[in-house]
This record gives structure tokens, sequence and C-alpha cells, in this order.
């Protein structure tokens, strides 16, 4: 195959969720920001998404596509209808269409623990394979993303590959968190319309018992890639791989780590427009106006010579939200502020909570989602927490690296592949690392920075090489690509 722009390649983004539209977490940015950057390498990019409720059909301008009505699919041999919605990305060529069934779709969230939402998503996948066959619209590319979507290599090489629309459609599925699969009772098999015979045991199908949607599209797809390389070596390691290991050690030759990108025109403090003060790496000492601008809106006191530690997270177990709970304590002895955002576990929010009442003057919390104060935080913060439990990739500490906010993290994934220790790498380093889960290890590393801190050129020195590390999507783009021509191949020789 031709490399670079000298062929078209028509892909079919299948993803769950996508900014602006809806969003829960990084799988949204990537969703939003990836499809732009690989239309300028010549790739003609249709995405599929549910019509969620959440998602404001006038604010957005979608059109209900009047030869798109009244379309419908079987799921567990019953006919369900839906409709067609159509939008582009802002800023891009890239088309959008809208699964819209009120009955699957219409609900207080995008993810649910309702009895029926394995049908949910094989709505979403057989819809989109119902929408190509109406445009007529032939993908050389079939571009899946995490559980919701999994299914849809297993269709197409077990249905629609008889098709001539997709006869030479090869799969790619990306793995940007393993930890959610998609595990459901056998009966999802038939609910999908899928073979039986692969549901046997240790088969494609089979996972203790039930059928995981994840594992199917591990071993069916042409070609599998996950957000970071040290997280793609991880997840086929028992600790990291949550039952998968075996089956992606398996494909190992097919998997890649790709590093997820940032959207540098979102996140970009030079031309932020949340934020009080602009900077860049030419005039970092900007930035201290930001510091002070979130520390009076927090209503809390103000003084440069104290760090301010800021933590935007889900509330979640993979986010190590609990190292920072057990050594809370000893770490409020510290001369440091700490500013959190995040939702979740309802456990942890109290801990936020309390930790505010306890702190006033060290400790703000906010509970939920506010991009603005996000965007304030990211800015205004010296430096940022990421203590996860395993990170796949990471956005936040990208983020922060942008914005020179000086990231603590633990030496996972894409936290490993995108800070360098200032210990471990003198001269060169962006950050601070450490390797084992616990407390400890935590409270030791903050007490690094802030022994760092006091040293206000060294500390300016490691800003700059913060803010100069590039993150954007150009880079990663052209590895995808090359993905997709690797999965063409691959598709042709089998």
């Amino acid at each position: 195959m031709a490399s670079g722009k000298k062929q078209k390649l028509n892909t079919a983004f299948l993803v769950s969720e996508c900014v602006p539209f809806c969003k829960t977490g990084g799988l949204a940015d990537v969703a939003g920001s990836l499809p732009q950057a690989l239309g300028k390498l010549n790739c003609n990019i249709k995405i599929f998404l549910p019509l969620y409720r959440q998602i404001n059909v006038s604010e957005f301008d979608l059109v209900l596509q009047k030869d798109l009505t009244g379309l419908s699919v079987f799921i567990d041999g019953i006919p369900v209808s839906f409709h067609v919605w159509y939008s582009k990305l802002s800023r891009s060529k890239v088309e959008v269409y809208f699964i819209e069934n009120e009955h699957y779709f219409g609900r207080p969230a995008l993810y649910t623990d309702d009895a029926d939402e394995d049908e949910r998503f094989i709505l979403l996948q057989r819809a989109a394979f119902s929408v190509m066959q109406q445009l007529r619209w032939s993908p050389h590319i079939l571009h899946c993303n995490d559980w919701q979507t999994a299914l849809a290599p297993v269709m197409l090489k077990e249905e629609f590959a008889r098709n001539e629309l997709f006869a030479g459609t090869a799969s790619v599925l990306s793995l940007h968190n393993i930890g959610y699969q998609g595990v459901f009772k056998k009966e999802s098999i038939i609910k999908a319309g899928l073979p039986k015979h692969y549901d046997f045991p240790t088969g494609p199908f089979e996972f203790y018992g039930k059928f995981n949607f994840l594992k199917a599209g591990i071993v069916f797809a042409d070609a599998l890639n996950t957000v970071s390389p040290t997280y793609a070596r991880e997840i086929q390691q028992k600790e990291f791989g949550f039952g998968l290991n075996g089956v992606l050690t398996e494909r190992s030759d097919s998997l890649w780590g790709i590093l997820n990108g940032i959207d540098d025109d979102e996140w970009n403090p030079k031309k932020d427009p949340h934020i009080v003060m602009n900077y860049d790496s030419d005039s970092i000492s900007k930035k201290l106006q930001n510091k002070k601008d979130l520390l009076e809106r927090l209503g809390m006191p103000f003084d440069e010579k104290v760090p301010v530690i800021g933590l935007i997270t889900r509330l979640v177990s993979q986010k190590g939200v609990e190292l920072l709970q057990a050594a809370l304590g000893e770490i409020m002895r510290l001369p440091l502020q700490i500013v959190a955002l995040g939702s979740g576990d309802p456990k942890l929010e109290k801990f936020f909570k309390r930790a505010s009442k306890a702190w006033p003057d060290k400790f703000y919390s906010h509970i939920g989602y506010n991009n603005k104060l996000a965007h304030r935080i990211t800015a205004g913060a010296d430096m940022f927490l990421m203590p996860s439990r395993y990170e796949p990739c990471g956005l936040n500490q990208m983020y922060s690296l942008k914005y020179g906010t000086v990231p603590i993290v633990r030496k996972t994934g894409g936290l490993a592949d995108t800070v360098k220790d200032v210990h471990e790498y003198y001269g060169s380093g962006t950050g601070f690392s450490f390797n084992d889960f616990d407390s400890v290890a935590l409270y030791v590393t903050i007490r690094r920075a802030l022994d760092v801190f006091k040293h206000k050129k060294e500390w300016r020195s490691i800003i700059k090489r913060a803010m100069q590390q590039d993150f954007s999507w150009r880079y990663a783009a052209r590895q995808y690509r090359q993905l997709y021509e690797l999965a063409i191949k691959r598709k042709q020789n089998n």
C-alpha cells in the first residue's frame, strides 16, 4: 500500500462518547481530536455515536437525516428501529452520525447498570453497519473503541465481509482502558446475532462462564492498539490484564502502544480563554497571576512561596486517591495547599468534603466537573498530582506539562511515558514520579517536589522543559495511519 497521503482511507470510527457532544472520560477527548488529525493525513472519517439524552440537538446544529429515518436492525431476533442525525466536528470535515433510539439512549447517564446495557451497544454497532449500507459507503478501516464497539470486528468477519461494501474492510480495536470489558450473560451472543460455536471453554467468546465483548474484539480485530507503549506491555501481565493478559500476549505481534495526544487548541496557556493571564514558556512569570486568581476565587490565602498542588480526577480506585487519603494528615503538615476537583465514589467524595472542612485554608474540593475550574487549576497550580494505581495514558499530566504545572505521578502506563523524574533524568526531567503504590512513597515524592520548589532557578528550568514537550495529535495520528495500513495488509494476506 502507498504510504503518506497517496491513498485516501475511508474510516468508520465507532465510539460511545465524543467531545464536544458527550463525555465521561478521556475516550471522548480522543474521539473528538484523533479523527480531525487523521483527516489531515488523507483519511475520510465518519464517526458513529449514540444520540444520548445529554446531547443538545440545537446546540450542536444536528440535522435529522430524513432518508435515514425508520431504519431497523435485529436484536435478539426482534426488529429495533432508529433514526439518524448528522453533524460535523467543529473546525473539520469529520462527519458524525448519531443513532437515535429513545428507549436505549434516552437515559439519565451515558452508561448504566441496566439489564439491557448489552443491547444498547449492540444497537450502536449494528446501526453503524446499516447506515453505511444505506449510504453505499465502503470503509477501508473499521476503527472500534473499547468494549462498547468491540463486537463490530466480529460482525465484520462473520457477517458483513460477505457484503461487497465491506469485503476489503480491515478492523482496528483501540483499548483505552482494559479494566472495562463489557461482560454479560451468554444470552448476549444470541442478542448480537453472533455464531454460538465460538462459545466454548477458553474460546473467543467465553470468559469465566460469561460473554466478554472486549475479549471477542481482541481475538477478531485485524490490529490492536492501546494508548501508551508502557500500558501495551503492562496489560500483557497478570497484574494489569484484568483476566485478558493471556489473549493479549497471544496477539502481542498485533498490539501497538500509541501515546494519546492532546488538543492543543483547547489546552494551550497562550490562548486559553478560561484563565486570567495567558502565558507561554517565554513568559513563565505571568503564570503566578493565575495562581493568585485561583486562590482568591476559592477563598484561600495566597502566598507565592507556598506551592499549590492541583488534583483533577474521577474518584475511582484506579486513580489512587486512597494514597492521598492515607497520608493526608502528614501531608497537611507540609507547607502546601491542595485544590481538588472530581466526583465518583461517594466515600471518596466524603473524604474530599471532610478535608475541606478540616483544613479550609489548605484544602479545597469541588465535587463534580467544572471545565472552567479545571483550566484554572491546571494554570494556577504549581504542581499536579496523579497517583494512579494504573493509567492507560492519562491526559491531565500532559495538560499540566503544557501549562508548566509540574506533575507528581506514579510511574505506570502513560504516566511513565510522559513524565521524566527530575532526579532520575538530571538536567532533562519534567516532573516527579514514584514506583510503589504506597502512601509513604507518595509522601516522600511530594517532599522531594517541595524541596526543589524552594530553588526558583531550578524550578523555572523544570517548568520551561515541561512546557516545551510536544504532545499534539500530529505524531500520534501518523502512527495510527501506519497501523491502518498494517491492518489492511494483514486483511489482504489472510
